[in-house]
């Protein structure tokens, strides 16, 4: 029979797997509204009105990435502290914490806001100033939003955060959307209706602080009287919001970044280079269709690596190396056989998927170089939350932050020579870097990496979906064209892709047992398997 502690460890596991699983379909949820409204919005606004609130939209997806995972993961550790100390009430830590991030986002609104005018002469558009200032505005809700997520996820209430995730997309998406056709509609010009867009994001962070505010004055008859605020107080969670807070933020930033840097100098480099006002607006803007090609196929893994951190942390602290290696492994064949398989297919039925989604196939050959980047994307997320999890906090942001330094100055080589297709180049070529280098950070940290036999089963999985999508991907080259024809291509080049690849991977027995069981319907698939093609040697 269990004893009480072993009783006690079961029903804290299971609440911290429970509290995952709320938060990591609220994630899903998230990220998929995020990508997805971005094809409606492209359709309605064209490439140019995309390329406008491409170019503002990083700054408020740096103040997503700190309300969403950087702060409230540093609260929410200094909360679970504090309560296995036997420490009940927050209302004072709450304060402490409030009063940091709130004289932190106001200073970083007022360094947005005023200097708008000047972000937007470097990215080489004045007009995008009046943009700059309303997305601003985000700043001042995000101590709010953060502080409040932080205390519940500390005590292991998911839902409001949970919940409120949910609704500030929803409201965003439905506000982007109806804001941006009114104004197209209505005659103005596409500026204001990306003015528009921006102001439907802010208007989606206010409802979610609403959200939070309301849990929270619901559960605030419980709470003890405040005390005032100890210096002591205000200089640990300073510490921990600054340190751990923002290294945490940064490996969730890594695409926000890469974006940022695109917004800050593409549109430049390309009038630079001889590309008229309009033909490079148009041109980044069709750049920027890549955006929600990226964020599809990364989904998965981000909510993939979410789980990482506390499940990889836990058995990192109770001595478990042998459930800590299978634990590890599993998430490097998982995310890799993901992302390669996303990156791959994707590829395949491209010239479809672009027209399909915004009504021409302009820019097919930059978007396809651009989503080899879902492979090294889905590694970079893996890879962080793995050593995130063993306390290597500071690493990733420290990759992450070369990358980004890299990707800057390949594009001031590339985009002046070979236009977007340089900038999809360097994309690749520094989400690859990081990769390399979060790579070697892990063996060091004696995480042992994948066998030759799993990546050669990998192969012959993304031949064998290749060469089938290229068999009904010809049934459409001739004597179909436009949009309509696009629509099957794509959807069905999707399915049969997804269904080749999955089928073989589940014949060469790619992934054990207990693997398949991590994935979604992982275990139907799982029956598939027969005799191992590939020989009897597990993987």
């Amino acid at each position: 029979m269990k004893g009480r502690k072993d009783v006690q460890q079961d029903h804290e596991s299971k609440k911290l797997f429970q509290g995952i699983l709320i938060l990591t379909l609220s994630s899903v949820i998230t990220k998929i509204l995020s990508a997805v409204y971005r094809v409606p919005f492209q359709n309605i606004v064209g490439d140019v009105g995309f390329y406008i609130y491409q170019q503002v939209y990083p700054i408020y997806g740096i103040v997503m990435a700190l309300s969403s995972s950087g702060f409230p993961v540093a609260v929410s550790k200094m909360v679970a502290e504090r309560e296995a100390a036997g420490e009940n009430s927050h209302r004072t830590f709450l304060n402490a914490v409030f009063l940091i991030l709130g004289l932190f986002g106001s200073g970083l609104f007022l360094a947005v806001f005023f200097t708008a005018g000047k972000l937007a002469a470097w990215m080489g558009d004045p007009r995008l100033s009046p943009l700059i200032r309303t997305v601003s505005c985000s700043f001042l809700l995000m101590p709010l939003i953060s502080a409040i997520r932080g205390v519940y996820q500390g005590q292991g209430r998911m839902v409001p955060t949970a919940l409120s995730q949910v609704l500030e997309q929803t409201v965003r998406v439905a506000a982007i959307l109806l804001l941006s056709f009114w104004l197209v509609r209505g005659g103005f010009s596409l500026y204001a209706a990306g003015q528009g867009a921006v102001f439907g994001s802010v208007l989606g962070g206010a409802v979610s602080a609403a959200v939070l505010v309301f849990y929270l004055v619901k559960g605030g008859r419980q709470e003890k009287a405040a005390q005032l605020l100890e210096w002591n107080d205000v200089k640990q969670a300073a510490r921990s919001l600054f340190c751990s807070g923002i290294a945490v933020c940064i490996s969730s930033l890594v695409l926000v970044l890469f974006q940022f840097v695109d917004s800050l100098h593409l549109y430049a480099l390309l009038k630079d280079a001889g590309w008229g006002a309009e033909a490079a607006k148009k041109l980044k803007g069709i750049y920027d269709r890549g955006q929600p090609f990226l964020q599809l196929g990364t989904v998965a893994a981000s909510s993939f690596a979410l789980n990482l951190v506390p499940v990889i942390a836990l058995e990192y602290k109770k001595g478990r190396r042998k459930s800590l290696e299978i634990q590890v492994q599993a998430a490097l064949k998982i995310s890799t056989a993901i992302g390669a398989g996303a990156a791959v297919g994707l590829i395949g039925i491209m010239p479809f998927a672009n027209t399909m989604l915004f009504e021409n196939s302009e820019g097919t050959a930059v978007l396809s170089v651009f989503s080899v980047s879902i492979l090294f994307s889905t590694w970079i997320l893996t890879f962080s939350g793995i050593l995130q999890g063993l306390g290597k906090v500071y690493t990733p942001a420290v990759a992450i932050a070369a990358g980004v330094l890299l990707k800057y100055g390949l594009n001031e080589v590339w985009v002046p020579r070979f236009g977007t297709m340089g900038a999809s180049a360097a994309t690749v070529a520094a989400l690859g870097f990081i990769s390399l280098i979060l790579m070697i950070k892990l063996g060091k940290a004696y995480v042992k990496m994948l066998p030759a036999l799993f990546f050669g089963k990998l192969a012959l999985s993304l031949f064998a979906m290749s060469a089938c999508l290229q068999l009904w991907l010809r049934l459409f080259v001739h004597g179909f064209s436009g949009r309509a024809a696009s629509v099957p291509a794509a959807l069905g080049g999707t399915a049969i892709g997804a269904a080749v690849f999955l089928f073989c991977a589940a014949r060469l027995r790619l992934l054990t047992d207990e693997e398949w069981g991590l994935v979604p319907f992982g275990t139907k698939l799982a029956g598939l398997k027969g005799k191992n093609w590939i020989g009897k040697q597990k993987t």
